[in-house]
Protein backbone atom coordinates (compact mmCIF):
# COMPACT_ATOMS: atom_id res chain seq x y z
CA UNK A 1 0.00 0.00 0.00
CA UNK A 2 1.37 3.54 -0.84
CA UNK A 3 2.07 5.78 1.71
CA UNK A 4 -0.38 8.04 2.66
CA UNK A 5 0.51 11.49 1.54
CA UNK A 6 1.04 14.98 3.59
CA UNK A 7 -2.42 17.08 3.04
CA UNK A 8 -1.13 20.58 1.91
CA UNK A 9 -4.20 23.40 1.77
CA UNK A 10 -3.62 26.73 -0.02
CA UNK A 11 -5.60 29.74 0.28
CA UNK A 12 -4.94 33.42 -1.30
CA UNK A 13 -5.82 36.40 -3.29
CA UNK A 14 -3.95 35.65 -6.05
CA UNK A 15 -6.64 34.44 -8.74
CA UNK A 16 -5.85 32.31 -11.04
CA UNK A 17 -4.92 33.96 -14.12
CA UNK A 18 -1.58 34.39 -13.47
CA UNK A 19 1.20 32.24 -12.67
CA UNK A 20 1.55 32.65 -8.86
CA UNK A 21 -0.26 29.51 -7.87
CA UNK A 22 1.01 27.14 -9.90
CA UNK A 23 4.95 29.20 -9.07
CA UNK A 24 3.64 28.33 -5.49
CA UNK A 25 2.89 24.55 -6.07
CA UNK A 26 6.20 24.23 -8.30
CA UNK A 27 8.60 25.24 -5.53
CA UNK A 28 6.64 22.88 -2.86
CA UNK A 29 6.79 20.02 -5.60
CA UNK A 30 10.36 20.46 -5.82
CA UNK A 31 11.12 19.58 -2.60
CA UNK A 32 8.32 17.04 -1.95
CA UNK A 33 6.79 15.28 -5.09
CA UNK A 34 4.70 13.18 -3.30
CA UNK A 35 2.82 15.97 -1.32
CA UNK A 36 -1.65 16.06 -1.97
CA UNK A 37 -1.81 20.35 -2.46
CA UNK A 38 -5.99 21.46 -2.41
CA UNK A 39 -6.71 24.88 -3.18
CA UNK A 40 -9.58 26.08 -0.51
CA UNK A 41 -9.72 29.12 -2.50
CA UNK A 42 -7.45 31.73 -4.82
CA UNK A 43 -10.62 34.16 -5.02
CA UNK A 44 -9.98 36.11 -1.70
CA UNK A 45 -10.53 40.47 -2.45
CA UNK A 46 -7.06 41.52 -3.14
CA UNK A 47 -5.17 42.31 -0.01
CA UNK A 48 -8.24 41.98 2.02
CA UNK A 49 -6.59 40.08 4.97
CA UNK A 50 -10.09 39.78 7.13
CA UNK A 51 -11.96 38.06 4.46
CA UNK A 52 -8.78 35.30 3.78
CA UNK A 53 -9.06 34.86 7.66
CA UNK A 54 -12.83 34.61 7.99
CA UNK A 55 -12.05 31.87 4.57
CA UNK A 56 -9.78 30.09 6.46
CA UNK A 57 -11.89 29.85 10.02
CA UNK A 58 -15.01 28.13 8.14
CA UNK A 59 -12.33 25.78 5.33
CA UNK A 60 -9.57 24.13 8.03
CA UNK A 61 -11.13 21.92 10.61
CA UNK A 62 -12.97 20.15 7.76
CA UNK A 63 -9.62 18.57 6.65
CA UNK A 64 -7.88 15.42 8.12
CA UNK A 65 -5.69 15.97 11.84
CA UNK A 66 -2.45 17.50 10.54
CA UNK A 67 -2.56 18.40 7.32
CA UNK A 68 -0.49 21.89 7.03
CA UNK A 69 -2.74 25.20 5.75
CA UNK A 70 -0.66 27.79 3.59
CA UNK A 71 -2.68 31.14 4.14
CA UNK A 72 -1.38 33.79 2.03
CA UNK A 73 -2.93 37.42 1.66
CA UNK A 74 0.38 39.62 1.92
CA UNK A 75 -0.15 43.23 1.00
CA UNK A 76 3.22 43.89 2.71
CA UNK A 77 5.41 41.27 1.61
CA UNK A 78 8.72 42.04 1.47
CA UNK A 79 8.46 44.21 4.65
CA UNK A 80 9.78 43.97 7.68
CA UNK A 81 6.41 41.82 8.65
CA UNK A 82 7.25 38.18 9.63
CA UNK A 83 6.85 34.91 8.13
CA UNK A 84 5.67 32.41 11.03
CA UNK A 85 4.47 28.87 11.42
CA UNK A 86 1.80 28.58 14.33
CA UNK A 87 1.07 25.71 16.20
CA UNK A 88 -1.67 23.64 17.22
CA UNK A 89 -2.85 20.01 18.28
CA UNK A 90 -4.14 18.81 15.51
CA UNK A 91 -2.79 21.79 12.59
CA UNK A 92 0.28 23.64 11.64
CA UNK A 93 -0.75 26.98 9.89
CA UNK A 94 2.09 28.89 7.78
CA UNK A 95 1.74 32.42 6.27
CA UNK A 96 2.82 36.26 7.07
CA UNK A 97 2.17 37.65 10.51
CA UNK A 98 -0.60 40.29 9.79
CA UNK A 99 -3.55 38.71 12.13
CA UNK A 100 -4.75 36.34 8.84
CA UNK A 101 -4.52 33.59 11.60
CA UNK A 102 -6.62 35.08 13.95
CA UNK A 103 -9.15 33.31 14.09
CA UNK A 104 -6.90 30.62 14.88
CA UNK A 105 -5.59 31.86 17.55
CA UNK A 106 -8.96 32.45 19.07
CA UNK A 107 -10.68 28.69 18.26
CA UNK A 108 -7.91 26.32 17.98
CA UNK A 109 -4.94 26.01 21.02
CA UNK A 110 -2.05 27.28 19.69
CA UNK A 111 1.30 25.31 20.82
CA UNK A 112 3.78 27.91 19.52
CA UNK A 113 4.21 30.32 16.98
CA UNK A 114 7.61 30.69 15.18
CA UNK A 115 9.11 33.18 13.31
CA UNK A 116 10.69 31.50 10.10
CA UNK A 117 14.52 31.97 10.11
CA UNK A 118 16.43 29.60 8.68
CA UNK A 119 17.05 30.73 5.46
CA UNK A 120 18.60 27.55 3.91
CA UNK A 121 15.45 26.51 3.30
CA UNK A 122 13.78 29.30 1.25
CA UNK A 123 14.68 29.09 -2.70
CA UNK A 124 17.15 30.98 -3.59
CA UNK A 125 17.89 34.03 -4.97
CA UNK A 126 14.28 35.25 -2.97
CA UNK A 127 12.06 37.71 -4.69
CA UNK A 128 11.14 41.08 -2.15
CA UNK A 129 7.60 40.02 -4.02
CA UNK A 130 6.75 37.02 -4.07
CA UNK A 131 7.67 35.39 -0.38
CA UNK A 132 4.67 32.89 -1.51
CA UNK A 133 6.79 30.78 -3.78
CA UNK A 134 10.03 31.52 -2.29
CA UNK A 135 9.88 31.22 1.58
CA UNK A 136 6.30 29.99 2.38
CA UNK A 137 6.52 27.28 -0.45
CA UNK A 138 9.62 25.69 0.22
CA UNK A 139 9.29 25.91 3.92
CA UNK A 140 5.66 23.95 3.71
CA UNK A 141 8.07 21.00 1.72
CA UNK A 142 10.25 20.86 4.04
CA UNK A 143 7.39 20.74 6.72
CA UNK A 144 5.65 18.05 5.24
CA UNK A 145 9.20 15.95 4.92
CA UNK A 146 9.34 15.90 9.09
CA UNK A 147 11.20 18.74 9.94
CA UNK A 148 10.52 20.25 13.42
CA UNK A 149 9.44 23.63 12.63
CA UNK A 150 11.10 25.19 15.70
CA UNK A 151 14.20 24.20 14.10
CA UNK A 152 13.28 26.63 11.25
CA UNK A 153 13.03 29.78 13.55
CA UNK A 154 12.31 31.20 17.24
CA UNK A 155 9.33 30.78 19.09
CA UNK A 156 7.47 34.44 19.73
CA UNK A 157 4.86 35.77 21.91
CA UNK A 158 3.90 39.16 20.38
CA UNK A 159 2.73 38.07 17.04
CA UNK A 160 -0.14 40.20 15.08
CA UNK A 161 -4.00 39.44 15.70
CA UNK A 162 -6.51 41.56 15.16
CA UNK A 163 -9.89 42.25 17.07
CA UNK A 164 -12.74 40.07 15.93
CA UNK A 165 -15.77 41.48 16.51
CA UNK A 166 -18.03 40.00 19.21
CA UNK A 167 -22.00 40.44 19.22
CA UNK A 168 -23.56 42.18 22.95
CA UNK A 169 -26.34 41.44 24.72
CA UNK A 170 -28.40 44.31 25.79
CA UNK A 171 -30.29 42.63 28.36
CA UNK A 172 -32.96 40.06 27.33
CA UNK A 173 -34.16 41.79 24.60
CA UNK A 174 -31.78 43.07 22.32
CA UNK A 175 -28.88 41.29 20.37
CA UNK A 176 -26.83 43.13 18.37
CA UNK A 177 -24.28 42.38 15.93
CA UNK A 178 -22.35 42.95 12.61
CA UNK A 179 -21.98 41.75 9.18
CA UNK A 180 -18.43 39.89 8.94
CA UNK A 181 -18.94 38.49 5.31
CA UNK A 182 -21.33 38.66 2.48
CA UNK A 183 -20.45 35.47 -0.07
CA UNK A 184 -21.08 34.44 -3.39
CA UNK A 185 -24.64 34.38 -3.24
CA UNK A 186 -24.87 37.93 -1.69
CA UNK A 187 -25.73 36.19 1.71
CA UNK A 188 -24.95 38.23 4.66
CA UNK A 189 -23.29 36.14 7.19
CA UNK A 190 -22.98 37.76 10.47
CA UNK A 191 -21.66 36.96 13.85
CA UNK A 192 -23.85 36.08 16.18
CA UNK A 193 -24.21 32.23 16.80
CA UNK A 194 -26.26 29.56 18.81
CA UNK A 195 -24.16 31.20 21.91
CA UNK A 196 -26.33 34.48 21.83
CA UNK A 197 -29.23 33.77 19.44
CA UNK A 198 -30.45 30.03 21.35
CA UNK A 199 -32.52 27.45 20.42
CA UNK A 200 -34.66 28.82 23.32
CA UNK A 201 -34.75 32.12 21.82
CA UNK A 202 -35.44 31.37 18.23
CA UNK A 203 -38.88 30.45 19.36
CA UNK A 204 -39.83 33.72 20.94
CA UNK A 205 -41.32 36.53 18.95
CA UNK A 206 -38.54 38.65 17.25
CA UNK A 207 -37.29 41.01 14.55
CA UNK A 208 -33.95 41.41 12.97
CA UNK A 209 -33.54 45.39 11.67
CA UNK A 210 -30.45 45.40 9.15
CA UNK A 211 -30.24 49.33 7.72
CA UNK A 212 -33.82 50.00 8.89
CA UNK A 213 -35.61 47.46 7.41
CA UNK A 214 -37.19 44.63 9.17
CA UNK A 215 -36.78 40.84 8.51
CA UNK A 216 -39.27 38.52 10.09
CA UNK A 217 -38.78 35.67 9.18
CA UNK A 218 -36.30 32.84 10.33
CA UNK A 219 -36.35 29.61 8.82
CA UNK A 220 -34.45 26.08 9.22
CA UNK A 221 -32.89 25.99 4.87
CA UNK A 222 -33.11 28.67 2.36
CA UNK A 223 -35.79 26.48 0.21
CA UNK A 224 -37.77 26.94 3.52
CA UNK A 225 -37.67 30.95 2.45
CA UNK A 226 -40.50 32.25 -0.07
CA UNK A 227 -38.91 33.41 -2.99
CA UNK A 228 -37.50 37.56 -3.14
CA UNK A 229 -38.12 37.27 0.78
CA UNK A 230 -34.98 38.07 2.96
CA UNK A 231 -34.95 35.51 6.09
CA UNK A 232 -32.63 34.91 8.72
CA UNK A 233 -31.09 31.10 9.19
CA UNK A 234 -28.05 29.68 10.39
CA UNK A 235 -25.78 28.90 7.84
CA UNK A 236 -23.01 26.35 7.26
CA UNK A 237 -20.28 28.44 9.57
CA UNK A 238 -22.62 28.10 12.51
CA UNK A 239 -23.62 31.92 11.85
CA UNK A 240 -26.54 33.26 11.41
CA UNK A 241 -26.85 34.67 7.78
CA UNK A 242 -29.87 37.07 5.95
CA UNK A 243 -30.42 35.52 2.85
CA UNK A 244 -33.08 36.49 0.51
CA UNK A 245 -33.62 33.28 -2.36
CA UNK A 246 -32.98 33.85 -5.94
CA UNK A 247 -31.49 37.26 -5.17
CA UNK A 248 -29.01 39.00 -3.22
CA UNK A 249 -29.26 39.97 0.33
CA UNK A 250 -26.75 42.22 0.53
CA UNK A 251 -27.66 44.30 -2.97
CA UNK A 252 -31.32 44.73 -1.88
CA UNK A 253 -30.56 45.61 1.77
CA UNK A 254 -27.77 47.94 1.01
CA UNK A 255 -25.69 45.58 3.64
CA UNK A 256 -21.73 44.82 3.19
CA UNK A 257 -19.26 44.10 6.31
CA UNK A 258 -19.42 46.12 9.01
CA UNK A 259 -23.45 46.56 8.72
CA UNK A 260 -24.91 46.80 12.02
CA UNK A 261 -27.55 44.39 12.75
CA UNK A 262 -30.16 43.96 15.64
CA UNK A 263 -32.02 41.65 16.78
CA UNK A 264 -35.79 42.65 18.98
CA UNK A 265 -37.01 40.23 21.28
CA UNK A 266 -41.23 41.07 22.00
Amino acid sequence: MADKRQIVTLLTDFGTSDYFVSSVKGAIFCVNPNVELIDITHAIPPQDIFAGAFMLRNAYNIFPRFSIHMAIVDPTVGSARRPIIVMTDSYNFIGPDNGIFSYIYQIEQVNRVVEIKAEHYYRSPVSSTFHARDIFAPVVGWLTKGVDPTKMGEVIEDYVKFNIPEPKEFGPNLIKGHVIHVDHFGNCVTNISENELTYERMDQNKVLVINNQQVRLFCTHYAECPDGQPCALFGSANLLEICIPKGSAAHTLGANRGTEVAIHFA
